[in-house]
């Protein structure tokens, strides 16, 4: 595709020289052992790593000698896993870090549980993405689950993960029903008002060059106004659908921020709030999502929200109910290592040039009822 070359510039696995920590290009040296990601630099160690062009950022990940474990090359993408030093297992789809085992917890658990809690009773469940499993493996935690669709276009994914992350087991559950399809596609053919929740977990939908411009990557279908409308009407009354929503430190990606919570609002969602993770294995440490909720009243089920005042009371009773569900959990022994109620509202506190970015007049009108009580 043209531009792919300089769009990869963006976010790519790179190499980087742990001497003068510059970006290295693999070199084609049959004497040094080395995948389209991975190369043994001089001092015996190897680093992956990725570079932001638009920001100057560099970040690396230093990997033991053995590495990789899998590599492959799917119908859609180079997918491997290597064996980090400090992190884990770390899984790479083209280059670009998905998940490391050691802080896999906070992105997954979060998008999980924070769309899980908002709903008062999710039975029927759709997963888009997340061919690693983890986050299919967090749904399932909640007894009011009765079924799930998990669909995920790379069955090589799905494979490989199953054969080298500890939450495999995932896709024996009986209520889980796995589709290797387009998410889109699956979307558009679903019956309407049927799922209490939608998680979508997908892969950068955009890469930025280095003259601002952007190139569509193969997830960019699940991120345009067609795709959002399929899945509100896929939902049921109360429905709730959250995305994995990219970096705000990122300026391209702040900008898509905007644009798809004024998208999921046209379409009818009441409320689209973007919540923030700290997950250090990711450009700049912080990732985040959008929550997007059907109910007008939904809002006291997450935070003091910046358009809308709920009464405290409904606030106190949202978040009793949250504690509850949470304690059920813990007590069937699934507990969480980095989601807890309290995020459940404090995710969503923003620095505040960031909210007047994504907010814009709704923060000033939130900061003035402030100042008044």
């Amino acid at each position: 595709m043209e531009g792919k070359e300089e769009a990869d510039e963006k976010r790519m696995g790179v190499v980087l020289s742990s001497n003068n920590n510059k970006r290295a290009k693999i070199q084609d040296d049959d004497s040094q052992p080395q995948t389209n990601n991975v190369v043994s630099l001089r001092n015996k160690h190897s680093e992956v790593g990725e570079r932001i062009a638009e920001t100057g950022f560099y970040q690396s990940m230093e990997l033991t000698t053995d590495t990789p474990i899998c590599t492959k090359t799917s119908k859609y993408q180079t997918i491997e896993v290597h064996q980090a030093k400090h992190y884990g297992k770390v899984l790479m789809l083209d280059g670009v870090i998905q998940l490391a085992e050691r802080d896999a917890n906070a992105y997954n658990e979060m998008i999980t549980h924070c769309a899980m809690m908002a709903h008062d009773n999710p039975q029927n469940v759709l997963v888009i993405g997340g061919g690693d499993g983890y986050v299919l493996s967090e749904v399932l935690k909640h007894s009011s689950v009765k079924h799930v669709d998990h669909v995920d276009l790379d069955g090589d994914v799905v494979e490989i993960c199953r054969t080298h992350f500890p939450w495999r087991d995932a896709w024996e559950d009986p209520r889980v029903k796995l589709h290797i399809a387009d998410g889109a596609a699956f979307v558009a053919n679903s019956k309407h008002d049927f799922y209490d929740v939608v998680i979508q977990d997908s892969s950068d939908p955009y890469t930025c060059c280095e003259d601002g411009s952007l190139v569509e990557l193969p997830s960019c279908v699940l991120f345009t106004q067609d795709h959002f409308r399929n899945v509100h009407k896929t939902l049921r009354e109360k429905g709730v659908f959250i995305f994995q929503s990219e970096c705000f430190q990122i300026p391209s990606d702040l900008d898509c921020i905007v644009k798809w919570r004024k998208q999921v609002l046209d379409l009818g969602f009441h409320h689209a709030r973007y919540g923030s993770i700290t997950i250090s294995s990711y450009p700049t440490g912080q990732v985040g999502f959008l929550l997007c909720e059907k109910d007008r009243d939904a809002g006291d089920h997450t935070t003091n929200n910046k358009h809308t005042n709920h009464p405290g009371d409904l606030q106190q009773q949202s978040s009793s109910r949250i504690d509850q569900r949470f304690q059920e959990i813990v007590k069937k022994g699934c507990s969480t290592t980095y989601y807890h109620p309290r995020l459940q509202k404090s995710c969503f506190d923003l620095p505040l040039w960031v909210e007047k970015k994504i907010y814009g007049d709704e923060t000033r009108t939130t900061q003035t009822e402030t100042q008044n009580n």
